[in-house]
């Protein structure tokens, strides 16, 4: 099994539902609607309320993703892809979720909507270089390496 942290959290909804890994080895904890209903309409970005806020240990940070039932299925994924939530943010964990289908997609309160892995990152010095040291890929971007 895999280690385990401490995330502190608050209630800002008494009705908010505790984020769950579904599995012992899911990476993402599923976050849950805490609103009555909510219907996101075809190219619509809708914020979707959590009802908690978390207290993320210093050097990690929260990412949330999209539920991959939401997303292939019904077209529900989060607006800027990946959330960023930053251990010094003590607010509502909000997921905006935006529908790439074609159809309203409704959900309700206590509905898996988004899930949240923690991993830890690290800060980076900036320093300016006259040259960067040469690779084989080099300048190469998009679509560079091939297809297969």
């Amino acid at each position: 099994m895999p280690d385990r942290i401490k995330i502190n959290f608050k209630k800002l909804d008494p009705n908010a539902i505790v984020p769950a890994y579904a599995t012992d080895f899911a990476a993402g904890a599923d976050l849950y609607c805490a609103d009555e209903t909510v219907t996101v309409n075809p190219g619509e970005t809708v914020p979707v309320h959590t009802g908690l806020a978390l207290e993320i240990p210093e050097g990690l940070v929260g990412l949330i993703y999209a539920r991959s039932g939401l997303a292939c299925k019904k077209g529900l994924a989060p607006a800027n892809k990946v959330g960023v939530i930053d251990s010094d943010y003590r607010g509502e964990i909000l997921v905006a979720l935006h529908n790439h289908g074609s159809e309203p997609v409704s959900f309700e309160r206590g509905e898996r909507i988004a899930q949240i892995v923690f991993t830890p990152y690290l800060f980076a010095d900036f320093n300016e270089a006259d040259e960067l040291n040469d690779t084989v890929r080099g300048s190469g971007g998009f679509g560079s390496t091939g297809t297969h």
